[in-house]
């Protein structure tokens, strides 16, 4: 069974709101600007890259968007990966889980897509933690697009202040993440 490692407080919300890096509303030019290798969390985001022909090197999906089941093509998106990890992750958590699905996937060869039984809203912010320098993290941005958060020591730094501000075990979970 999945232990939590981190619950985001009520009164996070809004600080979670504000993107973490550019908004972008046209696939092409966010993977013109886009490191190497590429996390995707969220099945529209997943989809949007895989339509543009450029398969992440991971994905993190729940099979919603804004908390409604995808539809049945975007869903189908998950095919596309070389493997498959399920894992349990309720809302407005992070998991252990989670975060060794995210760190096996990051040393893996093969693209992954990890299925998140539950939602990997927050996943964004452990999978900028973990990946290596010059990757980039796309997320969903309700309504608004696509967001880049190039991982770097200024915005791994911000991701690890936002994860210790929740009610969390950040030793525990840095450990998971070797951060």
């Amino acid at each position: 069974m999945a232990t939590i490692l981190a619950k985001m407080p009520t009164e996070m919300r809004e600080e979670l709101k504000e993107p973490l890096g550019e908004v972008y509303t046209d696939t092409d030019a966010l993977l013109a600007d886009a490191g190497d290798p590429i996390v995707a969390v969220g099945d529209i985001v997943t989809y949007h890259l895989l339509e543009a022909e450029r398969r992440p090197a991971v994905a993190i999906v729940d099979g919603k968007t804004k908390r409604e089941r995808v539809e049945r093509e975007v869903l189908g998106a998950t095919e596309a990966f070389d493997e498959r990890i399920d894992v349990a992750n309720p809302q407005s958590t992070i998991t252990d889980d989670l975060l060794e699905a995210l760190a096996s996937a990051l040393e893996a060869p093969e693209a992954t897509v990890i299925v998140v039984d539950g939602e990997e809203d927050l996943a964004s912010l452990p999978a900028v933690v973990a990946a290596p320098d010059g990757a980039s993290v796309v997320y969903g941005q309700p309504d608004e697009g696509m967001v880049l958060v190039p991982v770097e020591e200024g915005t791994r730094a911000r991701c690890r202040e936002l994860i210790d501000g929740m009610q969390s075990d950040y030793d525990r979970i840095a450990e998971i993440l070797s951060a």
